[in-house]
This record gives structure tokens, sequence and C-alpha cells, in this order.
């Protein structure tokens, strides 16, 4: 899961990364509302764990922008400010939780679980597009009974790619999802596991076609049986 940490207070900014990249999480931090924002309306998070007063571009100035554009991505909002009023205005701007400061770090990872659950609903592990099955947690595509073992960073790579099956997605939007905005992997390294899997699996035989768009980046769609 791929989280978007956005908070000014450097310290417990690094501190909250520490401890949720511990618990198996991929966390980007941005340390004002301006950065953050232009993080998160590239919608390639699970969660965002946004503080209410940041430099900028407050909070919920954020949560509006990214609600107006659609942006459903789940917000849990921390914050100093804890009266009715406030917990309210924040909700009613896009927040799917709201945290005090200060807080247990426990109760905060309770908070992302809730959301995890609530998202798995409509975010199963099961995926399927044309006539490929994709188990993202056996890391296994199946087509007409066959099964094809992936690797993790292939799994990850096509489910994103069917999640967003019809959908233009940049080289750049593909790296920071699957990699994460720190990785050293450029689009050479995009290409190769894109190659691994056009190998590995006939999309044409699916139903699919894994098209190269010149210029930008790739598009997963369903075309007729080859």
């Amino acid at each position: 899961m791929k989280i978007l940490l956005v908070e000014d207070e450097q310290l417990l900014a690094d501190a909250l990364e520490h401890i949720l990249m511990k618990h198996g999480y991929l966390v980007d931090c941005a340390y004002d509302g301006t950065e953050g924002y232009l993080f998160a309306e590239t919608g390639i998070y699970d969660i965002i764990i946004l503080d209410r007063m940041l430099p900028g571009m407050d909070g919920v100035t954020i949560m509006q922008r990214l609600r107006a554009k659609n942006i459903q991505t789940p917000i849990i909002m921390l914050t100093a400010r804890g009266s009715v009023d406030d917990r309210v205005s924040g909700l009613d701007a896009g927040a799917n939780d709201y945290l005090i400061k200060p807080f247990a770090t426990k109760e905060l990872l309770a908070r992302i679980r809730a959301q995890t659950r609530v998202n798995a609903k409509n975010d199963p592990s099961q995926l399927a597009c044309g006539d490929l099955f994709l188990d993202t947690k056996s890391c296994e595509a199946t087509l007409k009974n066959i099964s094809v073992k992936l690797t993790l960073k292939e799994t990850q790579l096509l489910e994103y790619l069917m999640r967003n099956k019809g959908q233009v997605l940049a080289k750049e939007t593909i790296l920071n999802r699957v990699w994460g905005f720190d990785s050293e992997s450029d689009t050479a390294n995009l290409d190769v596991y894109i190659f691994f899997l056009r190998k590995k699996i006939n999309f044409g035989q699916c139903g699919l076609k894994l098209e190269t768009v010149r210029g930008v980046g790739f598009k997963l769609k369903e075309v007729a049986h080859v």
C-alpha cells in the first residue's frame, strides 16, 4: 500500500514515515501544502495522511481541490484543532477520518487499517480484465486455466495497468506509482518490465492489447480475440 504523508513538522513526519515503512507501507513525504497537493493530484496513492495547518496551501483547500477533480483517495486529517466545528468542517471538505494531535501511532495505524478494510470491498486481490485473471496475493496471472508466475514488481505493474484499463498512462506516472518517487529506476527499467509481461502473457489471447503510446507511455485495452 502506498501512502502520502503531508506534514510540515519534519521531525514528526520523519518519525511517522519510519513507523509506517516499518509496518510495510510505501511512503512519500511532502512538507508543505503546495508540494503535497502536487503529489496528491497524481492519484497514485491508496491513502493520504494530511495535516490541516500547512504552509503554501492548507489541508482543507487541498481536500476541496482533490474532490473537485474527483480524486477520491481516502484522507486521514491530522490537526491540533479539535473542536466540533473544526472536525465537521474537515469532514465536510472531504476527509474520511480525523485524528487530533497528539495521537498514539497505534491509533493512526488502526485508522489506516480501517480505511483499507473499507476500500477492500471494492478493491479485491482478484482482478479480471478480458480473459486475463490476476491474483495479486499469489502473484499469478491466469489465462484459460494456464497459470503464469510473476515477480512482485511484474504483478504490481500488471495490477496498475489492469486497474486503469483503457487509460493512457504516462511512463513517469507508472514509475511513481509502482516504483515510488524516491526510486532510482527510470523509463528504461519500466520498458524492460513491459517486455517481461509481453513475453510471459499472450495479451491477444486474453482479448487485450498492451499498447505503446509513442512519446507518452502505455495503455491496456480490450480488443477482439486473435
